[in-house]
């Protein structure tokens, strides 16, 4: 009897933490939904980076094309960095720099403007990179949130854990607190949102490094709308013997 009950409580216990888990993935797919929308997107990106000040210091634009199958392609389109280019293809990222014939492979971490990371831009889908929990309701700026506890399920993503704040009825994403491998903290992120009343999609990420500099970087997303790239655009030797796919 004792057998049967205790088969029957490790059953019921399974079966919970399958809800738990499946729960956890609706939740994060709701806000990815926010950040960056449906599959196959291009989003039109500006990174700023301030001073401790609070003073501006440098802008840059990006258009970013965030594909299925963990494949983004980052054109560079300031003056400073036209005609570079970054590729990510699962867990391999090359950039591709004009006149060079060979696509150099960096890692997420690889800094575009301030703190602003390859992996910040390029990499956008938490539903499909991380899992983890729920650890509970809290309030954060002001609102009810649910509080989830992150683990990265892929080694290329820039943050091996985040500890996430999303907005408890719409799951917009408020805030997260962002660490390396190396469990440090590296960075705070808030997230601006169009309508704060009833919120489409998230219109700035703001980034404070929490490891050197302690500035600011704001990342604003200027555009979205679906686009498809053609398949030979995520070749990185396509790209590199090809500097404009204009």
């Amino acid at each position: 009897m004792k057998t049967a009950i205790h088969v029957t409580a490790l059953l019921l216990a399974a079966a919970t933490g399958l809800a738990r888990a499946d729960e956890v993935s609706d939740i994060l797919k709701a806000a990815d939904q926010f950040r960056v929308g449906t599959e196959n997107m291009q989003v039109e990106t500006e990174i700023t980076t301030f001073s401790k000040d609070g003073s501006k210091e440098k802008e840059r634009n990006y258009l970013v094309f965030s594909q299925v199958n963990h494949q983004s392609l980052v054109l560079m389109k300031s003056p400073a960095e036209k005609g570079q280019k970054v590729l990510m293809l699962g867990d391999d990222f090359w950039m591709l720099l004009p006149g060079s014939q060979r696509p150099l492979r960096i890692t997420p971490m690889q800094k575009l403007l301030g703190d602003a990371s390859i992996g910040d831009i390029a990499t956008m889908s938490w539903s499909q990179d991380y899992t983890g929990k729920i650890v509970g309701e809290e309030k954060c700026n002001d609102k009810p949130c649910v509080h989830l506890s992150l683990n990265a399920v892929r080694k290329s993503v820039a943050y091996q854990r985040i500890e996430l704040w999303l907005g408890k009825i719409r799951h917009e994403p408020i805030k997260a607190d962002l660490y390396v491998q190396s469990e440090k903290l590296a960075k705070q992120a808030s997230f601006v949102l169009d309508k704060p009343q009833a919120p489409t999609a998230v219109s700035e990420m703001i980034l404070l490094d929490q490891l050197s500099s302690h500035k600011e970087t704001r990342v604003r997303y200027l555009s979205r709308k679906q686009k498809t790239v053609p398949e030979q655009w995520l070749n990185p030797m396509f790209l590199a013997k090809n500097p404009s796919l204009e």
